[in-house]
């Protein structure tokens, strides 16, 4: 009966023990090496106990001596018992230390394997005195309450090899109000590969020129330069594979190379179907450094490139909310993309002094892009006019002065052309003050002058925007200063 009773507990344990068995083997290295640690302290405590014995057998004999010569013994008594206090002390402060050891291992093996879990929120609160049929916004015009994203991310070390994040993103739709909940990221990232190599899988933002990548919340003002959301779609979202590689130089060299069935927030999978080639993917690169130009300045270049040999994508023109129309001479004309073509060039010079970099920094960052995609061309009536190729060019390049620990204050210039129509072109000035109450909490207030040409078919817009953004938890990437 009682080798009964055994049997079943053991096979109601046997699913506890299981789960840790996988654990055993990541955390048998720091085990053995405690284990020699609490050894080699255990032979110095020995050896300072056998210190201590001999000491007090010295002081027996000296006490002795002084009574039989009839000399005080409280001097020598104290002179030689002061030494054997202080060694029971180091004693006693050596255990409590390897008692704090071992305790910190308890503590953080059990949670060891839980991802670490944030939560980011985002509201802007603005007014434009324009309506959005004459902005081209798909924001209206008046006063206008914004919940542009709340953002769950997860991350986590799979195993020593590898680690995974996670982003989920609901955001408000400008006319219904109702939130869509989406995947935004999604990927695996290697951690150890040989030959200074990295390699990310998933659904992720692909490393093209420099606020690409960045999410909304990160950026150094509210809204993301006219020229990323023209040419990128806004984000940098794709759905593929990157490889990223240090090369072994003895300067900072980095090389990135991807490709995906997208590219962009506004190109969604082009090719879908039952087959699609090579041809049907995009492909993009990135290739940055890094200068220190003095201790306290330095200067981070870098260059991009994307392309997209087959694309199917269309614009039709003139569009329902007039966005974008094209030049009068094509007015009615659908534009077809069949090759998707994008360079970029980016810069960003900091000044932050080492004495003082928390309380003042001053960064200028500037980034050039060219489109030049390739159109098939048909009139109103569907009949083929001829192929276009339309090269256009945006800009953006923004002062940052940083002169408290929680204020900053820039001013950012935006130029971009359409890439359709790039005699539709668009300037922007938005001055902004950041006020970060704390690393998870901060306020941005900026002021927006949109000033589109006649051949837009536009109106000049005055903005104001009020950006309150938040995190709970942890999170990754934090607040982009650069």
């Amino acid at each position: 009966m009682k080798r009964g009773i055994t049997l079943f507990i053991l096979l109601c344990c046997l699913p506890l023990l299981s789960g840790y068995a996988f654990a055993e083997s990541e955390i048998e290295s720091r085990i053995s090496i405690l284990e020699e640690t609490l050894k080699k302290q255990e032979e110095t405590i020995k050896a300072q106990q056998i210190m201590i014995n001999e000491l007090k057998e010295q002081n027996k004999r000296n006490e002795v001596k002084q009574i039989n010569s009839s000399s005080p013994p409280e001097r020598s008594a104290t002179g030689q018992t002061a030494p054997a206090g202080e060694m029971q002390q180091q004693v006693q402060e050596l255990k409590e230390k390897v008692d704090q050891v071992v305790e910190a291992q308890r503590k953080v093996l059990p949670s060891e394997f839980n991802p670490s879990i944030g939560l980011v929120g985002e509201t802007v609160f603005s007014y434009r005195d324009k309506g959005s049929s004459q902005t081209g916004s798909g924001r209206p015009g008046g006063f206008d309450a914004f919940q542009r994203s709340v953002e769950l991310n997860a991350a986590v070390a799979v195993d020593p090899y590898a680690k995974a994040y996670v982003v989920i993103n609901a955001s408000a739709d400008p006319v219904t109000g109702e939130s869509s909940l989406g995947v935004e990221e999604a990927a695996l990232q290697t951690t150890s590969l040989p030959w200074n190599l990295e390699l990310k899988a998933g659904r992720f933002f692909g490393e093209f020129g420099r606020l690409g990548y960045i999410h909304d919340h990160e950026l150094p003002f509210v809204n993301r330069p006219l020229a990323l959301a023209e040419y990128i779609g806004g984000e940098s979202r794709t759905d593929g594979l990157q490889v990223n590689w240090l090369l072994p130089v003895d300067h900072y060299v980095s090389l990135t190379l991807g490709a995906g069935d997208q590219f962009g927030g506004d190109n969604p999978p082009n090719n879908v179907g039952d087959f699609r080639n090579g041809s049907g993917l995009n492909y993009w690169g990135r290739l940055s450094t890094y200068f220190d130009l003095t201790p306290d300045i330095s200067l981070e270049p870098g260059i991009s490139a994307l392309w997209n040999p087959s694309t199917d994508a269309q614009w039709t023109s003139p569009s329902p909310d007039g966005v974008n129309p094209p030049l009068p001479t094509v007015a009615g004309n659908t534009f077809t993309e069949r090759e998707r073509r994008l360079w970029g060039a980016d810069l960003v010079l900091s000044y932050k002094p080492l004495r003082n970099n928390q309380f003042e920094s001053l960064t200028w960052g500037t980034e050039v892009l060219y489109s030049d995609n390739r159109y098939d061309v048909t009139n109103s009536s569907g009949s083929a006019l001829p192929g276009s190729s339309v090269g256009s060019v945006g800009l953006y390049s923004y002062l940052t002065y940083k002169f408290h620990r929680q204020w900053s204050a820039g001013f950012m210039f935006e130029y971009v052309e359409n890439q359709v129509n790039n005699q539709d072109k668009t300037f922007a000035y938005s001055p902004y003050i950041t006020w970060a109450l704390s690393h998870w909490n901060q306020l941005r207030l900026q002021y927006t002058y949109t000033d589109p040409n006649a051949a837009s078919g536009r109106s000049a817009d005055n903005a104001v925007y009020l950006q309150w953004a938040w995190i709970i938890g942890s999170h990754s990437h934090g607040w982009q200063q650069r």
